[in-house]
């Protein structure tokens, strides 16, 4: 790895609930203090958004990339993204040249047609430009680019209420598609990494957190929950992992937030270094209980 900018400033083409671009230079300076080891190779198996990555790709150079997320939607944009940028922009333009200056009702009957194709795609598991243009409208103009699904898998968010939402951004798009030439893209389980992971590998892990509360518990990304036998799975695969030598981080939850006696994490990674990090978010929705909050980052 060597610290320079190797490409324009990237930013992540889809909003994503747990998004970490407030970590990234929490988790940068865990990268940049390993310098006994300089890493070949940067891994994300559970990449969402993508902010830490496409922060990395923007700035560092690393021989190989591998990201990977259980999501074939997001999987199918960023692949969409790497081979066929140009007819995915093409397609953009024209939802965001036909959607922007319709009224209100007019907007709402082009976005539920939008993700009636939508869901279309998603029960044929046809893999496509134009299912990755609709999954990126629909993430665009969506309320709060929520990503949810029912038992079906069909996407179900209803459609939010923005003025001129960015449908298109060509440049960054453009970007991306250059960055990603040297990226490997898998769709599938995160234990599909172990593979690519080997002692020069940096890799991080953004898990759907665990709840701090029955009300947060949005784990919807997938038609399948993350519950805290998922947790434990995970942190068996991090073990092994481990064993190669590999540089490894991992951000979650703290449950202590609402139990000070919740022990869930500091026993599961006992064996890992814990880092309590500030947060600016929220975990009650009465704006006179908000506060500061801690996320975990945890590293070997």
């Amino acid at each position: 790895m060597r610290n320079e900018k190797t490409n324009p400033e990237l930013k992540p083409f889809v909003k994503w609930a747990g998004g970490k671009g407030k970590l990234v230079k929490d988790i940068e300076s865990i990268l940049l203090s390993a310098k006994e080891k300089p890493f070949k190779k940067y891994a994300e198996p559970m990449v969402g958004g993508g902010a830490l990555f496409f922060d990395i790709l923007s700035k560092y150079h690393f021989e190989q990339f591998y990201i990977s997320d259980i999501n074939p939607e997001l999987i199918n944009a960023y692949t969409a993204i790497k081979e066929a940028a140009e007819p995915l922009i093409a397609r953009l333009e024209e939802m965001q040249a036909a959607f922007l200056p319709l009224d209100g009702s007019g907007r709402k009957q082009y976005f539920y047609q939008i993700r009636d194709r939508f869901n279309a795609t998603v029960l044929s598991q046809e893999t496509s430009v134009e299912k990755a243009a609709c999954f990126i409208f629909l993430n665009k103009t969506c309320f709060n680019g929520l990503y949810r699904v029912n038992r079906k898998g069909l996407f179900n968010v209803p459609m939010g209420d923005y003025k001129n939402p960015a449908i298109c951004d060509a440049e960054n798009l453009r970007n991306i598609h250059s960055a990603l030439q040297n990226v490997t893209i898998v769709c599938g389980d995160y234990t599909m990494a172990k593979a690519f992971i080997d002692s020069r590998t940096f890799v991080y892990f953004d898990p759907p957190y665990r709840p701090l509360s029955e009300t947060s518990a949005f784990t919807s990304y997938t038609s399948d929950a993350f519950d805290d036998g998922q947790q434990i799975r995970l942190a068996q695969f991090i073990d092994e992992i481990n064993a190669t030598g590999a540089k490894i981080v991992l951000s979650n939850s703290d449950p202590k937030n609402v139990n000070p006696d919740d022990n869930f994490f500091d026993d599961l990674y006992k064996d890992y270094t814990i880092h309590r990090i500030s947060a600016m978010r929220s975990i009650n929705s009465a704006a006179s209980k908000r506060g500061k909050i801690y996320e975990l980052l945890i590293h070997n």
